[in-house]
């Protein structure tokens, strides 16, 4: 198939804009001075809408310049072309000013609880006014927040490898052991697992990213300890802890959220279990520059700790 047979026409706006410019005013003169253009530049556009649809759109002559009947037929067809794209650019235009104004991100909710006010802190100081909206849901939520373009990026924990994702590691924190201060296990430097057979235990729902971590560090283990509740919060299960109805095994980091010198975090052996927290994007996504720069100074912030 030669020529341009079956290919989608182009269409001129740049042309069209200057058609009805000419249209509008009735003179080449006063429809340049409105376009910001020289009567040659607009001249030139008519020219190549006119030699592109292979018809004269505008008779000119020393008085007066009218449309030709093409011209009149085209007329109202080319007042909604442009009319729409203008809507259509105006509209995305908008979106592109909200999208520099907003940032959206997922982020573990015991890392937004302790440790995300000082990142917002310093990200205000650099990029004022720009709404930070944050979900602080799952490992498992941001993941799927992220994937599904709801948010930018996502700070969580960095378990299988996803095909459709890129994931950038920015601290590792080991899980420790939470028990009240007045507990025989509070004064020690070090604690293993096996100093917790006969504890009541809490843990942090069945199927959670931490769980899963300690299932897959304990192996057989796991099902000889002595978890007695189950709850799906870290702040529920350090509560509990408190309430004097057990011990929990948390991330260090969310040990840190618990207020009061009542609890005692220690550290916990044979074997270590550790978490590796990571900056989840859609790979090959580019990150709007305020976003970039937020990712940024989480990773600048968790070297520091």
């Amino acid at each position: 198939m030669g020529g341009r047979q079956g290919t989608m026409e182009r269409v001129d706006f740049l042309g069209l804009q200057a058609f009805l410019s000419i249209a509008n005013w009735g003179s080449f003169n006063r429809a340049a001075a409105s376009l910001n253009l020289s009567q040659a530049a607009l001249s030139h556009r008519l020219r190549k809408l006119e030699d592109e649809l292979g018809v004269k759109l505008v008779a000119r002559t020393t008085r007066q310049v009218t449309l030709t009947p093409a011209g009149v037929d085209l007329l109202p067809s080319a007042q909604r072309i442009v009319e729409e794209l203008s809507q259509i650019f105006g509209k995305l235009r908008m979106q592109g000013r909200e999208s520099q104004d907003l940032v959206r991100i997922g982020c573990l909710p015991t890392i937004a609880s302790s440790h995300l006010p000082r990142i917002l802190q310093r990200f205000g100081e650099r990029d004022p006014g720009v709404l930070v909206r944050i979900l602080d849901h799952s490992a498992t939520a941001i993941v799927e927040r992220v994937r599904a373009g709801e948010a930018e990026f996502g700070v969580t924990i960095m378990t299988a490898q996803h095909y459709d994702l890129d994931i950038t590691p920015i601290h590792q924190e080991p899980f420790v052991l939470v028990c009240r201060a007045d507990d025989r296990l509070a004064g020690e430097k070090v604690v293993t697992w096996s100093d917790l057979r006969g504890e009541r235990l809490v843990k942090i729902g069945e199927q959670t990213g931490n769980n899963l971590l300690i299932v897959a560090g304990l192996g057989g283990r796991y099902a000889e300890m002595g978890w007695t509740y189950e709850v799906h919060r870290v702040a529920t299960a350090i509560g509990l802890v408190r309430g004097g109805l057990g011990l929990t095994v948390v991330p260090r980091l969310a040990f840190e959220t618990a207020p009061g010198s009542d609890l005692v975090a220690v550290p916990l052996r044979a074997p270590s279990i550790s978490r590796t927290i990571g900056i989840v994007t859609r790979l090959g996504h580019t990150l709007s520059p305020p976003a970039e720069r937020l990712a940024r100074i989480f990773r600048e912030y968790f070297l520091t700790i």
